[in-house]
């Protein structure tokens, strides 16, 4: 039996058509101010050096791979908008 490799990040591009740029350039820039605090940044930074460290225990892995799947699926929907913002030009 072989392992998937298919992601939440992966179906939610094929979702929201990622490289199809339909959003109104009001939406698209709103859509690209969202980002993570500085708080939050700073337990990523934390997680990812103990990860590198081998250091980190498996409940902070876990909220390491939380991080990370919110930050990809963050990257789709800003991938969207910048595309949308650069077919409203042409």
């Amino acid at each position: 039996m072989s392992q998937s490799t298919l992601s939440e990040s992966d179906i939610l591009a094929e979702v929201i058509a990622a490289d199809v740029g339909d959003l109104s350039p009001d939406v698209a820039q709103s859509l690209l101010r969202w980002k993570f605090t500085d708080r939050a940044v700073a337990r990523m930074t934390e997680l990812a050096d103990r990860n590198n460290k081998g250091t980190i225990t498996p409940p902070e892995r876990e909220d390491l791979e939380k991080y990370l799947r919110v930050d990809s699926l963050l990257n789709i929907v800003q991938a969207k908008a910048r595309m949308s913002l650069k077919l409203a030009v042409l």
